[in-house]
């Protein structure tokens, strides 16, 4: 993660998704823009996490560590989403890991500065309660997703939430062995490469040497139903 000092860019976000709308007083003092790298962890289950975060920019992937030892994905988070809402009231260890898939910024203000400033202000306290209602419909949707959707569903839309707003659609490459794949989308390496197997053959994808190749990206989006949102 990357400080970035550029006060236009910072209000320009803050300006975009009204920030500064969310709280009683002026709090642009305590924020600060920040940058975490394509792949890079913006926070990992258990650990402390030391900023509330709001993303602006770029997406990155929610998983859930199980009692099994075993990793499942939750959703994906894109602008305008919040990181450390449960552990504000809460405590300041993350919930959930979550990384980046693209380059992503965030706008933060560290925990100490919202424990003081903002743990009394009503119309913050407001919105955070609106925020975790809409974070367990959410929730709940997603839970029953590894339940009631085919693998078919939940692998396209863990595809197409990768390429989504990228600047290659047409390109896609797994980041992380199959194994690891198949256990965030709850299933097996074998019945993975059943379904990818079946995309190559109804021409939504073609296999390259390291990647895949997407040759039908509207049967892909009409597959993921916009899951894991």
């Amino acid at each position: 993660m990357v400080k970035i000092e550029d006060e236009k860019i910072l209000n320009d976000y803050i300006e975009k998704y009204h920030i500064d709308e969310l709280f009683s007083e002026d709090m642009k003092q305590y924020m600060e823009l920040v940058q975490w790298k394509k792949n890079e962890f913006i926070c990992k289950e258990s650990e402390k996490l030391s900023s509330l975060y709001f993303i602006v920019d770029g997406k990155a992937k929610v998983c859930k560590n199980m009692e099994n030892g075993k990793a499942l994905l939750i959703c994906f988070y894109k602008p305008f989403r919040m990181i450390g809402d449960v552990e504000f009231t809460r405590t300041n260890t993350a919930d959930c890991t979550v990384q980046a898939i693209d380059d992503t910024y965030g706008i933060g203000i560290n925990f100490n500065v919202v424990r003081t400033k903002l743990v009394n202000d009503c119309k913050f306290l407001f919105y955070i309660c609106r925020y975790l209602g809409e974070k367990l419909s959410i929730s709940s949707t997603n839970s029953s997703i590894n339940i009631l959707y085919s693998l078919e569903n939940k692998l396209a839309s863990y595809i197409y939430a990768f390429v989504e707003g990228s600047n290659n659609k047409s390109v896609f490459k797994f980041e992380g062995s199959y194994s690891e794949i198949a256990e965030l989308l709850g299933t097996s390496y074998r019945h993975l490469n059943r379904v990818l197997n079946k995309f190559c053959k109804e021409g939504i994808l073609e296999k390259k040497s390291k990647s895949y190749l997407i040759k039908n990206l509207e049967k892909l989006k009409f597959l993921s139903g916009d899951l894991y949102k």
